[in-house]
């Protein structure tokens, strides 16, 4: 599963790539907030599989629990009952510390919100996970820098996040995500916050990266421009998936 060699999987166009193992398998998966002395169920009993190479586009109404799924699969928050398989293993039986370098090598996290530091440069921002993980700095700088050039940030790699646009803060962002090369990329709402020309570049980017690294995506998102360019549409009802036509 992990993907650290530096290797690239093509990934042809209209192929979704379907493995005999699923990328994902999550089965079972509840979740339940207690608030105010009120039982609120998010997600119950929610089943999910996606296929190496899949992108799916979780849509609908705020508060019905994307958010709160997507940080179930990017093992953020763990539910309090199910299955999650990462190429058949259940992840949630691992520990806190093993759990937190899987996730550092195999998912990639793009919010609505950047999450820069402010006072690093572009550069520096992008080689974080790199170095969490281990990489030396000069690996780490030199992976950074070829996703950021990839993303057309090339002239922009020692400009501060303070000193870049939205637009370019975001890809600075997915920059960042991606320069593990992880199997996964999961956005919640990635061009929330943008205008227009933004958001349409950085939905051409995310299908390009897709397609050009072989990464899976789920992306949860109110922009039916984006929803409509991945492979798969779904929302939760009754803390239930179901297909979204």
């Amino acid at each position: 599963m992990d993907n650290g060699n530096g290797g690239t999987t093509r990934v042809e166009p209209g192929n979704q790539h379907r493995s005999a193992t699923p990328l994902i398998q999550a089965s079972g998966i509840s979740k339940i907030y207690n608030h105010s002395g009120s039982r609120i169920v998010v997600l119950n009993q929610l089943a999910l599989t996606l296929g190496t190479g899949e992108t799916i586009g979780i849509v609908g109404a705020s508060g019905i629990g994307k958010s709160t799924l997507l940080h179930v699969l990017g093992t953020l928050d763990r539910p309090d009952s199910g299955i999650l398989e990462y190429s058949g293993k259940d992840v949630l039986q691992w520990d806190d510390s093993r759990l937190a370098r899987f996730r550092n090598r195999s998912i990639g996290f793009v919010f609505q919100f950047h999450h820069l530091l402010p006072e690093f440069s572009a550069l520096e921002n992008a080689m974080m996970p790199a170095l969490i993980g281990g990489m030396g700095k000069k690996s780490a700088a030199a992976a950074a820098e070829a996703i950021l050039v990839r993303v057309g940030l090339k002239d922009r790699l020692s400009h501060r996040a303070s000193e870049l646009s939205g637009g370019e803060q975001q890809r600075v962002a997915l920059a960042r995500a991606l320069v593990l090369r992880p199997a996964i990329l999961l956005a919640d709402e990635p061009t929330g916050n943008l205008d227009r020309k933004n958001s349409d570049h950085i939905h051409t980017l995310l299908m390009e990266l897709n397609q050009e690294m072989g990464m899976s995506m789920v992306v949860v998102t109110h922009n039916m421009e984006l929803a409509a360019l991945v492979s798969r549409r779904v929302t939760i009802a009754n803390g239930a998936l179901q297909e979204f036509q």
